[in-house]
């Protein structure tokens, strides 16, 4: 049982807690690499030509693209930063910005899934807070399985969502920052440690998910 416990624990935690390792591990500044991640973001949106697209600092591990207003948002330490992971994540950023300048297809893989993914958690965190109220005015038989029932159902299809726009994130990695960080903006030696750091870029949505598994124990705890 212990062991059982502990596989499940790796699985929810284990690529959230990697993700976050392989970035900060290659976050140490770098004198001779040319430029902040937002000074290469700039320079790629200028290199193609990506006409109205925004770099601005964001909050602290949120660097992430807004299709809607095109904008580049960066954290201080990707903005700020000369390291591997700001570069590489700069880059992974704009590379979304390509896809959908371009409409390319997988850039209605956010769309199509990740709306539909916070739609089921929202409606489903909305019934298990629900769910005790439910059973004190309707007397449901087996509420309590039901709502186990509703929880990971709920859980398991969102990450089943967000795997669904794994092909859009490694696009941006590897069709799109891979190739331009290649062509001499890192040192060839230094690219292996890129390769793994838009590795972690573009599982990024998934392994967070995984942790709001974390979540239904909590909600049943509050329903018992």
């Amino acid at each position: 049982m212990p062991l059982l416990i502990l596989l499940v624990l790796l699985i929810i935690f284990g690529p959230n807690l990697w993700v976050k390792y392989v970035l900060r591990k290659h976050q140490k500044h770098i004198d001779t690499l040319d430029g902040t991640g937002s000074e290469l973001a700039f320079h790629l949106i200028d290199r193609f030509e990506l006409e109205g697209v925004q770099v601005v600092k964001g909050k602290k591990d949120q660097d992430h693209y807004d299709p809607q207003n095109k904008i580049v948002s960066l954290s201080p330490e990707v903005f700020n930063g000369k390291s591997l992971t700001a570069v590489a994540v700069a880059a992974h950023e704009v590379g979304h910005a390509i896809q959908f300048y371009k409409q390319e297809p997988v850039s209605q893989l956010r769309e199509k899934y990740l709306s539909k993914a916070h739609f089921i958690r929202h409606y489903g965190i909305m019934f298990l807070m629900a769910s005790p109220i439910i059973g004190l005015v309707f007397r449901i038989p087996h509420l309590a399985l039901l709502t186990i029932i509703i929880g990971l159902t709920t859980m398991v299809v969102s990450v089943l969502m967000h795997a669904a726009v794994l092909p859009e994130e490694f696009d941006a990695s590897f069709n799109k920052a891979m190739p331009i960080l290649s062509e001499g903006y890192i040192d060839k030696e230094q690219l292996p440690k890129v390769r793994q750091i838009l590795r972690a870029c573009a599982l990024t949505y998934v392994a967070a998910s995984l942790t709001d598994i974390l979540n239904l124990w909590r909600w049943i705890r509050l329903i018992k």
